[in-house]
This record gives C-alpha cells, structure tokens and sequence, in this order.
C-alpha cells in the first residue's frame, strides 16, 4: 500500500483469491496445504503409489522370440518347407553367379550356380541375392524394386530352388517397379525351371 498526498493506493486484488501454491513433502511428493481445498498425500498413499510403479516396471516382458517369425533376419530365413533361405552378402559370391548360368525375364534377369563342394556354406542350403543399379533410378525406387524381388523370392524359391545353388535377381528399370506382382511371380518359376533344364549337347 502506497501513500500519496492524501490519497491511498490499494492493490486491486483480494487476499486469498489467488490458488494457494503446492508445498513439497518430507517424502518427496508435492502436495496441497492443509487450508487448501484438496487434502495432502498421506504416507499410506505415497507407499501404495510406490509399490504399483514398481510392480509395473519390475513385470517380466513378454518373448516375442519365439513368435517374431524370421522375416527379420537380413542372413537366413525359414521357409515353409524347413529349408533354409540365406542371404548373399560377400561381393565375390555376386562375381560368381554372374559367369555361370542366366534367365532373362521381362521384370528381372536370374542368375545361378552351382556352389563347390569345397564353399564353406552349408550344402544342403539355398542362396540367394539382389542386385539393382542406378539404373534402376534412386534410392528410393531401388529398394522398391529390391523388395518386390525379395517378395517373389519367398513364394517361389522354396519350392523351385535347389539346395547347393546361388541364385541372383537383377532388376530392371521401371519394369520390376511396374509389372503385376502375379507375372512376377511366374516369371520367376519359368526361370528356375529354364535354369535347371538339361543341357542339350552341341
């Protein structure tokens, strides 16, 4: 309050109207004062409180390991058919497919072989690997057209592939990203089976 001359300024707000501030406790949890309207934690509460974070954080998760499926993983994969499906990942395995067998398709080009027996992967194991170029076009529409190779890959090559075999899809540019997926598909089937025709004799 202010005085001047003999005027005198009072303060335009009431006392008390303003919400009473919350007070931290002894325990660490803020609470109300007692005058206010809502009442102050009691310790029973805090506990309680406590008790239930705790019983949540301390819950054991849930495996998803067995229930994932092994689509996730980048280097082998489970088919139907309880034969496995790896990656290829090694620049000389690409190098390898590329000088032996081939079948042109009209999204795609297949290349195959025969592993050695002397390779260190599994024999009774199918490879396969993907390869698209700039090409194709970007970043972007490269790895569209890897995944709709890879997509083809896990309906087909269970079935058709042969163990002891690397197979390598190429893509192509604009016909992976715009053929029917159903196409695709048969392509590929004629083109494992075009892969492992007899050879006919000169």
């Amino acid at each position: 309050m202010t005085e001047t001359g003999d005027e005198t300024h009072l303060p335009t707000f009431e006392p008390g109207s303003q919400t009473p501030p919350r007070l931290p406790c002894a325990h660490g949890y803020c609470c109300w004062p007692q005058d206010s309207e809502r009442a102050p934690c009691t310790r029973s509460e805090v506990a309680e409180r406590i008790s239930r974070r705790v019983a949540v954080m301390s819950a054991p998760k849930a495996d998803t390991s067995k229930t994932a499926g092994t689509e996730g993983s980048a280097a082998v994969s489970v088919c139907a058919n309880d034969r496995t499906i790896a990656t290829l990942t090694e620049r000389r395995d690409f190098l390898d497919a590329a000088r032996a067998r081939r079948a042109p398709a009209p999204a795609f080009l297949l290349q195959a072989r025969r592993r050695r027996e002397d390779e260190k992967a599994p024999a009774d194991q199918t490879r396969i690997g993907y390869t698209c170029s700039k090409k194709v076009g970007n970043a972007v529409a490269r790895n569209h057209a890897k995944r709709r190779l890879r997509a083809i890959a896990r309906e087909v090559l269970p079935s058709l592939g042969k163990p002891g075999w690397d197979y390598v899809l190429i893509g192509r540019a604009e016909k992976t990203a715009s053929r029917a997926y159903v196409d695709m598909k048969a392509d590929l089937a004629r083109a494992i089976e075009q892969i492992h025709a007899p050879r006919k004799k000169p």
